[in-house]
């Protein structure tokens, strides 16, 4: 697993405050822009719902029964997910370590703390389903976030991680070229062995499928499925619907074919043993 050089990214901008994995408090940038601390170091909240999204919400119902249940969104931003979960429960709270997101979040969710994936507030087997959406990799310790994840699990209940797949041919949380940082897809940077890969891009994780299952060794779960997934191309869709259409139908294809290996992101389900 790659190292984590956050004091690179942290060292530079205007800040106002952040909570860490100790509960510390520390600076964040003012401003949750593509080039802001924040942003880098942590990706940018969803601040729409698509068809990317329909999508991965759709493929977690199929493996997990949201009505009624007790959800944690782990990484929540400005709730995008916890507001969807709440159309199948009232019992969801969200957990993000940005101030302005939480508060954001607050004005019309409830249920929303500040507070680091590594120690959630929360008592042992209290959830029934805990979900994290392309966050582990941001994370400042991806083993104890997970080990918090299934602590705060109840026995039987479901872990759901989505997370950004090494093989992939784009970084799609830009990387650091030439000491500054170019923000967008960047090509085959997640291909590099792992010493010039982690230079380019010291602020994000990207896992091979060994990585991601790894994150679970040890721990009191089975796993249920595991699938690599491709984009939903919202983006070039909204620009040339014809395009995307097509584009969208031939790599959701390829899911069921050896090309999966080099789909976006991680799909994983795991079951809390006990129940």
């Amino acid at each position: 697993m790659m190292p984590c050089p956050w004091q690179r990214v942290r060292s530079h901008s205007p800040t106002i405050g952040r909570v860490t994995s100790d509960g510390a408090a520390q600076p964040i940038p003012q401003a949750d822009d593509t080039h802001s601390r924040a942003s880098i170091e942590r990706g940018r909240p969803s601040y729409s719902w698509r068809s990317g999204q329909d999508r991965r919400l759709e493929m977690v119902r199929r493996f997990v029964p949201l009505e009624n249940a007790r959800i944690l969104d782990i990484g929540c931003g400005i709730g995008t997910y916890v507001r969807r979960f709440r159309t199948y429960s009232d019992d969801v709270y969200g957990v993000d370590v940005e101030p302005d997101r939480v508060e954001e979040a607050s004005q019309t969710l409830p249920n929303i703390s500040l507070a680091p994936g590594e120690h959630l507030p929360f008592p042992d087997d209290f959830f029934d389903v805990v979900f994290s959406n392309e966050v582990i990799e941001h994370v400042e310790d991806d083993r104890q976030t997970i080990r918090e994840a299934v602590r705060v699990t109840r026995p039987g209940g479901t872990i759901v991680i989505f997370a950004p797949n090494r093989l992939y041919p784009f970084e799609t949380h830009g990387a650091y070229l030439g000491g500054h940082y170019v923000f967008g897809n960047i090509p085959l940077v997640n291909w590099f062995p792992d010493p010039v890969r982690n230079r380019l891009a010291p602020h994000v994780r990207a896992y091979t499928q060994h990585g991601i299952r790894s994150l679970f060794r040890g721990l009191p779960v089975r796993l249920v499925h595991h699938r690599v997934i491709y984009p939903g191309f919202d983006n070039l869709s909204a620009r040339h619907r014809r395009v995307g259409s097509v584009v969208r139908r031939g790599l959701y294809t390829a899911e069921s074919t050896p090309l999966h290996t080099f789909g976006l992101s991680h799909f994983v389900v795991v079951r809390k043993q006990g129940g």
